[in-house]
C-alpha cells in the first residue's frame, strides 16, 4: 500500500509545481514576447551554493517562477526567435545512481518522459548547455540573464555578445499577482493567523521566547505550511525594540510585551505577519497608548494604498500620523521612533523584488508594517498585514486576525 501511494505522489514531488504546467509556460511565453530579440539563460541553485536552513534546499525564486522546477543543478534556455521545438529548453543533469539511494528518485536530461514531467517543449542533459546557447544566439542578437553571478560564465561562452540583465523583465510579471499565487498567499496566511492565535492562548510570564516560537511553527506546518517565511521574530521586553531580533532565548516577564513576526510559507510563497501583545494579557497604560499609535498610522497607509500610489510614500503617511499625534519621549516627535521603511512587496520572496519606478497598481501584494521603537523603556509596538492593491483601493488579506488593542485582550483571556 506504501508502495501504491509513493507512485500516486511522485510526479508532483518531482517537480513540487504549485500550479498546471500551462501557467508556468504562459509566464516564459510573456517573457520571450518582452524580449523578442533574446536569449535568456536562467540557472537553478546548485548543491553546495544553494541557502539553506533547516528545511532543506530552496530554488531560485526567479527560475522557480518560470519552471515550477524544485530541483538545484539545472538551467533554461528561452528564445522566441527559435525554431519550434527550441524556444524552451530544460536541462537537467544526469542520472546519478549513488545520489538517488540518498535522496531518492530524479528526473534527468535524457528520460523519455521528461518533457511531460516538466511541462517544457523540450528537455536536454546539463552538458548541452553551451551548445544550445550558441545554436539559439543564430537566431538572437541579444543574451540575457539574472544577474546572480552566472553573467560571467556566459560572458565566457558568448565572448562577443554582451550580457544584458532580465530581472526587471521578470520582476514586472513577480509584481502582479495571479488568482492561484494569491490563492497560495491566502493559504500561507490562514495558516500563519492560525499561529499568531494559538500563541495568544500560550503566552504568559515565565515562559521563554522559544516556546512561543515552536509552538507557532508547529501550529503552521501542521496546516499546510512546509517552512518559515523567515527566521520567527519574537521578542519580549528589551528584544521587542532589535528589528530583526531573532534568538528566541529569553524568558518573558510580567509588564512586558511581546512582540510576534512569525509567518510560514507554503509552495514557496510567503506570508508576513506582526502583532505585539501584552505578556500579562492586559495592556498598560503606555503600553496601550503606543498600540493605538501604531494601529493609527497603520489604518492612514492602508487607507492611502491604491494604485498609482509610489510605495515610498506609505512611510511619509505614517510617520506623518505619528507626528501629528504628539511628542514621544525626550519631547521627540513619534515619528523619530519609527525607524523603517513601512511596505514591501511579497510573493515567493518575503521582501519580493520591484522596480522602484514603478508606482502600485492593481495585483500587487504588500505590507504595511509602521512601528515605535523606545528603547529607553524597552517597548516596541509593530504591527504587520498584507494587503492585496485592487481597482480603486486595497484589500485586507489578514484581517482574520484582530488589530484592535481591546480585541486581544479578549481573545487571550479565552
Amino acid at each position: 500500500m506504501i508502495v501504491g501511494m509513493l507512485k500516486s505522489v511522485l510526479p508532483i514531488f518531482l517537480g513540487i509545481c504549485a500550479f498546471a504546467q500551462t501557467d508556468y509556460s504562459t509566464r516564459r511565453e510573456r517573457v520571450q514576447k518582452a524580449l523578442p530579440d533574446g536569449v535568456v539563460v536562467l540557472f537553478a541553485l546548485g548543491v553546495g551554493f544553494e541557502p539553506q536552513d533547516r528545511s532543506g534546499f530552496f530554488q531560485e525564486p526567479n527560475f522557480y517562477y518560470l519552471s515550477g522546477w524544485n530541483e538545484p543543478n539545472a538551467a533554461m534556455v528561452l528564445c522566441g526567435a527559435c525554431p519550434e521545438g527550441e524556444r524552451e529548453v530544460l536541462f537537467l543533469p544526469k542520472r546519478n545512481a549513488r545520489k538517488e539511494i540518498f535522496e531518492g528518485p530524479m528526473v534527468a536530461g535524457g528520460d523519455p518522459d521528461a518533457k511531460a514531467k516538466t511541462g517544457f517543449a523540450a528537455v536536454m542533459r546539463y552538458e548541452r548547455l553551451e551548445a544550445q546557447i550558441a545554436r539559439s544566439l543564430e537566431y538572437a542578437t541579444d543574451l540575457y540573464t539574472v544577474f546572480d553571478g552566472h553573467e560571467a560564465q556566459l560572458g565566457k561562452i558568448a565572448p562577443l555578445r554582451s550580457v544584458k540583465d532580465a530581472r526587471l523583465t521578470v520582476t514586472q510579471l513577480r509584481l502582479k499577482k495571479s488568482a492561484g499565487e494569491l490563492g497560495l498567499l491566502q493559504k500561507a496566511i490562514d495558516a500563519s493567523v492560525a499561529a499568531h492565535l494559538a500563541s495568544w492562548r500560550q503566552a504568559k510570564p515565565g515562559l521563554y521566547e522559544y516556546e512561543v516560537a515552536a509552538d507557532m511553527q508547529q501550529t503552521y506546518f501542521a496546516l499546510g505550511c512546509q517552512r518559515n517565511a523567515y527566521p520567527p521574530i519574537v521578542g519580549s521586553g528589551p528584544n521587542s525594540v532589535i528589528l530583526h531580533y531573532n534568538t528566541n532565548r529569553r524568558r518573558m516577564d510580567s509588564g512586558e510585551v511581546l512582540l510576534l513576526d512569525v509567518a510560514g510559507e507554503c509552495s514557496m510563497y510567503s506570508a508576513d505577519i506582526t502583532r505585539t501583545i501584552p505578556v500579562d494579557g492586559k495592556w498598560s497604560a503606555r503600553q496601550r497608548e503606543v498600540y493605538e499609535l501604531v494601529l493609527g498610522a497603520q489604518n492612514a497607509a492602508i487607507a492611502a494604498a491604491k494604485p498609482g500610489v509610489m510605495r515610498s510614500e506609505l512611510t511619509n503617511v505614517a510617520r506623518a500620523y505619528f507626528n501629528k499625534n504628539g511628542k514621544g519621549p525626550e519631547d521627540k516627535p513619534w515619528g523619530d521612533y519609527l525607524l523603517h521603511n513601512i511596505s514591501h512587496h511579497i510573493g515567493l520572496d518575503v521582501h519580493d523584488p520591484f522596480d522602484p519606478e514603478l508606482p502600485l497598481e492593481e495585483g500587487n501584494v504588500i505590507t504595511i508594517e509602521p512601528g515605535l521603537y523606545i528603547a529607553s523603556e524597552k517597548l516596541g509596538v509593530r504591527i504587520e498585514d498584507m494587503i492585496l492593491i485592487t481597482k480603486d483601493g486595497s484589500k485586507l488579506l489578514t484581517g482574520a486576525l484582530p488589530r484592535e488593542a481591546g480585541e486581544i485582550e479578549r481573545r487571550m483571556k479565552h
